[in-house]
């Protein structure tokens, strides 16, 4: 009976070993197997001991054989690297290290392309003019160079005259300014005449595929007169192409060159000079890139032209007349276009190919091949919402409005995509069919950040067979106008050592909220001493202002900025007395404006507005003189009576910008400058005369935008966060800037789900 005993416990010690029997297998054999490894390595030859002193040529412990100087032995490959430590001498001065502007300079990194065209005074207004149109836009830099300019100079055009016409002397000064101000900047140097039309892009195609460490002058070789079959210059209608290495090297020759080399022909000086002084002659080709001209003869209809040679050429020469630059320019661009298309076309062929064997298979495959996939929202509040609009009005428009007219970019953007339609529709179908438009029944669009603007048409067409039958029917037609090649617009350099004016409008309702903005301000730029000054601007009712004298209702404010003068001895806070009715922030501004010069940074703040050193830098860096003013969105906090309903308010960081939204309907904190100020306040001036009035229904926003051409820039700014406050709307104000303000109220009470939570607790409380 013991038996069935001990074999019943034994199959329970089994089970319950079984889950970790493969672990206790895994490890018996891993250890087993080092075992076994350690025995081979150990028995594969003597060991010799540590520090014991071996024959010439053992090695002990790894480390590679050193020379007496305590250099290593050549020919051993195994070294153990050495850390130098750093050892400045004490006896030398210490030397501050300047760092660079851009870190590209640092780098030692160059612009790619520099461009030159000669030109002269009579050519100037109509070859240099055709050029500048249409291939100038391309390259990245291009100057005119001459000898005598016009009394006027064409609008858009950088022009650098030397002031004599004779040609030698016109390309050694111009040789000599490209190398005095651009030699350390460009890496190629492209010189052109005006009569020249170049292919701007498959120029810059070029020298993306050349080393710029070769000495490089490439162009249309030709022979000299008379001279040596092998010494070739680059002949100047065509243009050519010079590297930095090469220029660098010939310019303490140009003197030389100038006084020694005589030549009718500039382009044969330019040759002879870079020969005679570096042994470098023109080639055509090079690192397997040809330099493609083309000699344009006369009566030369550039439509018409079906040679190899005219279709590859970068460059074509001369050009008689403007109005052939055009045609050339046209054709050549055509040509782009088409071999564009050709491209796109067989790219998504090879997608269309490839998608089969993606795990997807060609379910996977979008609309359009090659563009990304419409965004997939996570939740109903990333939905991207559809805009309806027909031909004549727009069902979404920027100021609210259920419906406006439809007019200028967006007249013209549904114009064309209405054009691009039935343009590829009648490509699709002809000659079986030819499209026209009867109407537009209805139109959709949305804009999606991952691929661009998406259009969607009912469009009532007819449709006319070979045979001259017509019908009339509906078609729904899908577009999509995707993202072009995103570019970097230039802009010009700021610094955050710029000194900031802040400017605060007081009212007598805002006195409540003073004190925390003055501690705010002085924590955060007088402890840190930050390059930030503070006007106050005390805005008195009319009958506050007759009782000044008896009760002055800003005395407590007077008062804490006394104290801040006293606690900081080198700050001197000035305030402003203002009598008004109706607080204009244009009136306002004005006051202000003229007792600051002209080149003062103001920060138009607001009373609840929490200063901060984060927020007073990117004021400073995106607000630039005579281009760009800086209108931030503050972060509104909402009720908390709302939020939390007696709660405790959360503090952590994690809940920032959590509680609250972004205001867009507040336009009362501003940067810009005086200068730009001033200058758009003449325009309003000129515009109203004297009918002030108007300036009570305008805000510093309202006179940038419509008396500027300046960018602005209006973006949300999380460092710029307010506490809730009802504000107080003023009615005289206009009717815009009232409902504004009512609205900027309302919507900072609380999130919809928090007003909903309320509404049901007090319908709950009523009920009971």
């Amino acid at each position: 009976p013991a038996v069935p005993g001990v074999a019943m416990r034994l199959a329970a010690l089994l089970a319950a070993l079984r889950p970790v029997l493969p672990l206790v297998l895994g490890l018996s054999l891993g250890c087993s197997l080092s075992l076994l490894r350690a025995s081979w390595s150990q028995g594969g030859g003597e060991e010799q001991c540590p520090g014991a002193v071996g024959p010439p040529g053992a090695r002990g412990g790894g480390a590679r054989p050193e020379a007496a100087d305590g250099r290593p032995v050549p020919g051993h490959e195994d070294f153990k690297p050495r850390i130098v430590p750093y050892y400045r001498d004490p006896s030398k001065p210490y030397k501050k290290v300047l760092r660079t502007r851009y870190i590209q300079t640092e780098l030692g990194f160059h612009e790619r392309l520099f461009v030159a065209v000669l030109t002269s005074k009579a050519t100037l207004n109509t070859l240099a003019v055709a050029v500048n149109k249409t291939v100038a836009h391309h390259f990245p830099r291009l100057l005119y160079f001459t000898g005598l300019r016009s009394a006027k100079v064409p609008h858009g055009m950088v022009l650098v005259a030397h002031g004599d016409e004779r040609p030698i002397w016109l390309m050694y000064e111009t040789m000599h300014y490209i190398h005095q101000h651009f030699g350390s900047d460009y890496d190629w140097f492209y010189i052109m005449q005006d009569d020249t039309y170049a292919q701007a892009e498959q120029v810059k195609a070029l020298v993306t595929h050349l080393s710029i460490n070769q000495d490089v002058y490439l162009g249309r070789a030709e022979e000299f007169i008379g001279g040596d079959e092998q010494a070739r210059y680059c002949h100047g209608g065509f243009g050519y192409l010079i590297s930095r290495s090469l220029l660098l090297k010939l310019h303490p020759h140009l003197d030389s060159c100038r006084n020694e080399i005589l030549s009718v022909r500039p382009d044969e000086w330019l040759g002879r000079c870079i020969i005679d002084f570096l042994g470098i002659a023109c080639v055509s080709q090079l690192q397997g890139q040809h330099y493609h001209t083309y000699e344009l003869a006369k009566n030369t209809e550039p439509e018409k032209e079906e040679e190899e040679e005219f279709q590859a050429a970068l460059a074509v020469h001369p050009v008689s007349d403007m109005t052939m630059m055009y045609r050339l320019h046209k054709h050549f661009s055509r040509i782009q276009l088409d071999r564009a298309y050709q491209e796109i076309q067989d790219l998504q062929m090879q997608i269309r190919n490839l998608t089969s064997l993606t795990p997807a298979g060609e379910g996977g495959l979008t609309w359009p091949v090659g563009i990304n996939a419409p965004f997939l929202p996570k939740s109903r509040f990333e939905v991207i919402s559809w805009d309806y609009f027909t031909e004549q009005h727009l069902f979404s428009c920027p100021d609210g409005s259920p419906k406006c007219e439809l007019s200028g970019a967006s007249k013209a953007d549904v114009s064309e995509i209405i054009e691009s339609a039935l343009e590829q529709l009648n490509s699709r179908y002809q000659p079986l069919l030819r499209f026209s438009k009867r109407q537009l029944l209805n139109g959709y669009r949305r804009f999606d950040p991952t691929r661009g603007m998406e259009y969607t048409l009912d469009l009532l067409l007819e449709a006319v067979t070979q045979k001259g039958h017509s019908h009339v029917l509906a078609k729904r037609v899908s577009l999509v106008r995707p993202l072009s090649k995103v570019e970097i617009i230039p802009m010009p350099y700021v610094t955050e050592a710029t000194r900031v004016q802040l400017v605060l409008p007081l009212t007598v309702q805002d006195l409540d909220f003073v004190a925390n903005f003055l501690d705010m301000f002085a924590m955060n730029t007088l402890d840190t001493h930050d390059n930030a000054l503070l006007t106050l601007l005390f805005i008195y009712h009319p009958y506050d202002a007759q009782r000044v004298s008896q009760v002055d209702v800003f005395a407590g404010v007077k008062a804490m900025v006394g104290e801040l003068e006293k606690r900081y001895a080198e700050v001197k806070i000035p305030w402003i007395s203002v009598k008004t009715e109706v607080p204009s922030q244009v009136k306002l501004m004005d006051i202000v404006s003229k007792k600051h010069p002209v080149d003062t940074l103001f920060f138009l703040a607001s009373v609840w507005t929490e200063i901060n050193m984060e927020f007073l830098n990117r004021c400073r860096m995106n607000t630039i003189s005579n281009w760009q003013v800086f209108f931030p969105v503050h972060f509104q906090e909402f009720n908390p009576a709302l939020v939390y309903r007696g709660e405790q308010t959360a503090s952590s960081s994690t809940d920032f910008l959590r509680d609250g939204h972004f205001d867009r309907h507040s336009f009362a904190e501003a940067c810009f400058y005086n200068s730009d100020y001033m200058t758009a306040r003449t325009k309003l001036a000129a515009d109203i005369l004297d009918r002030d009035e108007v300036l009570e229904s305008m805000e510093v926003f309202d006179v940038f935008l419509h008396y500027s051409s300046l960018h602005l820039f209006r973006a949300v700014e999380p460092g710029l966060v307010q506490k809730y406050a009802l504000r107080s709307c003023n009615p005289r104000l206009s009717e815009e800037l009232y409902h504004r303000c009512v609205l900027s109220n309302l919507e900072g009470l609380a999130s919809r789900s928090h007003l909903a939570m309320a509404l049901f607790e007090q319908e709950q409380a009523n009920s009971t």
